[in-house]
């Protein structure tokens, strides 16, 4: 069994004082994928963010307290792969990538367009360059899982109040084209959805009101992973016990040796 799990923790700082990595390490993951550190490496001193028994990788914005991502493998990865070659959207540490042979899996931050236009341009940008990345690790010989925050929810399904959010960034329907052409034309696979089809399934609720007491919530993290891993995707279980951030840890098991 090869277990993923993904979680936007807000602040990594933040998250490790609500107590995330004492639950991550009963977890027993292969991989963890951690999105919005909002740190940089040289703040992290303390041992908790260097977990024992994993290799750990970070890739940080330039600007302090903004996105960055991370990985965390019990196995070292044969290459790791920071950015994806474009300044702006490197610069904001929204990509990190972990090969391990046949199975590689990424951690990914897309921009969020909530905060306006030129947001949301950035949004589109990212949408439209990550399409053609998309298709570019199809065609290398190993299986992907990328994992995080994509700051769309893809159908009505996967949020509360879907008919008076039409008009906002995250349900746009230029955003849910994309992610539907992401299933369909791309051939990659929700894996959550592959196993689990029910209604009020999210991953983060607003600070506002009392929206995670009343589970207004969106489904904004996935783990999107190649066709040749549909078959092996075995349980997949949003965590809500604990709080860590806004959002929730998504945590996926696959039929997968894993090779120390």
């Amino acid at each position: 069994m090869f277990r993923v799990i993904s979680l936007n923790a807000n602040g990594i700082r933040a998250a490790a004082r609500k107590g995330f990595f004492a639950w991550m390490r009963a977890q027993k993951a292969d991989v963890v994928c951690i999105q919005e550190t909002k740190a940089q490496i040289h703040q992290l001193t303390d041992e908790c963010f260097m977990p024992a028994g994993y290799h750990c990788y970070y890739e940080d914005a330039l600007k302090k307290g903004y996105s960055g991502v991370a990985i965390y493998s019990r196995r070292k990865p044969d290459k790791v792969i920071r950015g994806l070659g474009v300044r702006e959207f490197d610069d904001e540490g929204r990509y990190l990538e972990a090969r391990f042979g046949p199975i590689n899996v990424v951690s990914l931050y897309l921009p969020s367009g909530s905060s306006g236009d030129e947001r949301q341009a950035v949004k589109f940008r990212f949408l439209d360059f990550f399409t053609s990345h998309l298709r570019k690790l199809q065609r290398r010989r190993s299986e992907y899982i990328l994992c995080g925050d994509w700051n769309i929810a893809h159908k009505a399904i996967d949020l509360k109040n879907w008919r008076a959010n039409q008009k906002n960034s995250g349900f746009l329907p230029e955003e849910r084209e994309w992610m539907e052409a992401l299933f369909t034309t791309e051939r990659y696979v929700d894996a959550f959805r592959a196993k689990n089809p029910e209604p009020d399934q999210y991953t983060w609720w607003s600070n506002r009101g009392r929206a995670w007491d009343n589970n207004v919530g969106w489904r904004l993290d996935y783990q999107v992973v190649t066709p040749g891993l549909r078959d092996k995707i075995l349980t997949a279980a949003i965590y809500k016990d604990n709080r860590f951030s806004d959002h929730a840890p998504l945590t996926i098991d696959y039929d997968w040796a894993h090779d120390d």
